[in-house]
């Protein structure tokens, strides 16, 4: 370390040459699926690029109001976006802050505080923000390339992003601490799901559909303009960073570059404001924070009934050592004063069910660990969260549905939404599975269970739990989109297979390139290992729904179809499901019974 080099610009410095060199190495083990990733982003790129230039284009060919829409959805995007943003930053500020071995390792050694917080939060920041820029890129591009802008508005917007993300970033840090200290104390928990379910009640109230006049069928157009504007007026609220940075992009595009120059002034004016404020100001909260949430046994630890919870644990845990140290007599039994939890009870189904003795215990650990970890099953709920309000809505879509083939589309779009969900939890809770055992593997695959055995557990086991959640909410779409019984049995069996499929390219891959070194799941998955599970997901998904909708038994204008087009349909969903799902599988079960331990 330089004598004029700080702290933060030392671990920034030693944190980018080792990235560099885990790309160098990389590049060095398999060029192959270096050059199938970096032709998958160039694709992405073209091909998102073509996709929102014509849906732009379409959109600009409304008289008078293409504009004006085009305008609204900016306007709209940035604005959900930047909620999305401050949740990704919260969640992954929460699991580095708190939740990381290199985290509790600097604290403990000699840096100052607050050159940790900055280097954690820079980091979190660009861990939480990348796929924001990857998705962001080609609309403006394609925004930019039908309104002839200057060269300069490429760059300018750039960096105008660039300055955005900062701003999530930051509130993400704080909104992390702020919970992560005051999460255990039941006021906290009670104000927080009081505070949730107000926002979802005000926001059923206030999105809630009104029924159709004759008035306003006969101007149907116009009245879903005007009920659209009206919605999503709040976008344009002056006091939202998304307002400031939508109104950057249109005034550049427009040519008014002093007004691009005065949101972009406010902008930078509040990231250098809350930014310094944040990095200086934080670190003691920071520390403070990491102490509570080390120190504290569970986040429940005030409540009653976990007391009483924990209270028969140890009273189980305290029989156990005493009839293991004294070996219990002809007429004494290990379960005679033991209490059980919920994955003790699982057990005893389990074994109920004739599985052996080493399959549960390693189910009830891999159990036991996700639910002590709560951003894991806490992103988990949220994901789900997401997708059954999504499902919900779609109660209010179903009125507008009055033809086969809009009908047929809107189902396969539903199955494509609830495919490339699993694909997002495979890819962030699944794939990290095997990497998270970390040093202790040898420990497992030295036991008489074997790697092989536990590999495949891992696959059947997270399979059988995200097809409860995914069959259930596709049966539900189903139900709410008003199909027959013979459509939902369809893609209920179609959601199966494919539930299976992604598993089994989050537990191949996760072999195959496992990380034992890093223990923070996010980091895991943004490897090279995370982003081709999740490339090889996406094509398959677009692959087999496209396959499935070719080959739909009902057609698309509602007329009857053969028995071979289905069956051609099928052959060639499975066969996609074979290569995508059981192909990595068997190279990932190779791969780990040659590893050496």
């Amino acid at each position: 370390m330089n004598a004029t080099e700080s702290p933060l610009g030392l671990l920034v410095r030693v944190n980018a040459l080792s990235a560099w060199r885990r790309v160098l190495g990389l590049r060095q083990q398999s060029r192959l699926l270096v050059a199938v990733i970096g032709g998958f982003l160039v694709g992405y790129l073209a091909f998102a690029f073509l996709l929102f230039r014509l849906g732009l284009a379409f959109i600009g060919r409304f008289p008078g109001l293409g504009s004006l829409l085009v305008e609204r959805l900016l306007f709209l995007l940035f604005a959900f976006l930047f909620g999305l943003l401050l949740l990704s930053n919260l969640v992954i500020c929460y699991t580095n802050f708190f939740r990381n071995r290199e985290t509790a390792f600097l604290i403990t050694a000699p840096v100052p505080i607050s050159a940790v917080f900055q280097w954690k939060c820079i980091e979190s920041t660009l861990l939480a923000s990348w796929a924001f820029l990857f998705l962001i890129a080609p609309l403006l591009a394609a925004y930019g390339q039908l309104n002839r802008v200057p060269w300069h508005f490429y760059p300018a917007t750039l960096g105008l992003v660039l300055l955005f993300v900062v701003l999530p970033g930051i509130g993400g840090a704080a909104l992390a601490i702020f919970v992560a200290r005051w999460l255990d104390r039941r006021a906290f928990q009670i104000a927080a799901v009081t505070g949730v379910a107000v926002v979802l009640a005000l926001l059923a109230f206030h999105l809630r559909p009104e029924p159709a006049s004759d008035e306003v069928l006969e101007a149907r157009v116009q009245s879903v303009i005007d009920r659209l504007l009206v919605n999503t007026g709040f976008a344009q609220s002056p006091l939202l960073p998304s307002y400031w940075l939508s109104a950057c992009v249109l005034n550049l595009a427009e040519g008014a570059v002093k007004a691009a120059g005065f949101y972009a002034l406010v902008l930078l004016s509040h990231v250098l404001f809350l930014g310094r404020l944040a990095l200086i100001g934080l670190g003691g909260p920071f520390y403070g924070a990491a102490n509570t949430v080390q120190s504290r046994a569970s986040a429940f630890s005030r409540w009653g009934w976990w007391q009483r919870l924990e209270a028969r644990n140890l009273s189980t845990a305290a029989e156990i050592r005493r009839l293991w140290l004294a070996p219990a007599g002809p007429g004494e039994s290990c379960g005679a004063a033991a209490h059980f939890g919920p994955v003790d009870r699982l057990d005893r189904v389990l074994r109920w069910a004739g599985l052996a003795t080493d399959v549960r215990a390693l189910v009830a650990k891999d159990l036991r660990v996700f639910w002590r970890d709560t951003t894991q099953w806490g992103q988990t709920v949220l994901l789900f969260g997401l997708l059954a309000v999504y499902i919900l809505n779609l109660r209010h879509f179903t009125r507008q549905l009055d033809s086969a083939f809009w009908i047929g589309l809107v189902s396969y779009l539903n199955l494509a939404a609830c495919a490339l969900n699993v694909a997002t939890i495979t890819t962030r809770f699944v794939f990290p599975q095997f990497s998270l055992e970390g040093r202790r593997v040898w420990l497992v695959g030295l036991a008489p269970l074997g790697l092989v055995r536990v590999v495949l557990l891992k696959f059947w086991l997270a399979g059988a739990t995200s097809l409860c959640l995914t069959l259930g909410l596709t049966l539900m779409s189903g139900h709410l989109l008003g199909l027959e019984w013979q459509r939902q049995l369809y893609f209920g069996v179609a959601v199966t297979v494919m539930t299976f499929t992604l598993n089994a390219i989050a537990v191949g891959l996760g072999a195959i390139h496992p990380n034992f070194r890093e223990t923070n799941p996010s980091k895991i998955v943004s490897g090279f290992g995370g982003t081709f599970c999740l490339v090889l997901s996406f094509f398959y998904i677009l692959a087999s729904v496209i396959a499935l909708a070719m080959g739909s038994p009902w057609g698309w204008r509602g007329e009857e179809t053969g028995p071979v087009k289905p069956m051609v349909g099928w052959a060639v969903f499975v066969l996609l499901s074979v290569l995508s799902g059981w192909v990595p599988l068997r190279i990932g079960l190779r791969r780990v019974a040659t590893t050496e331990l």
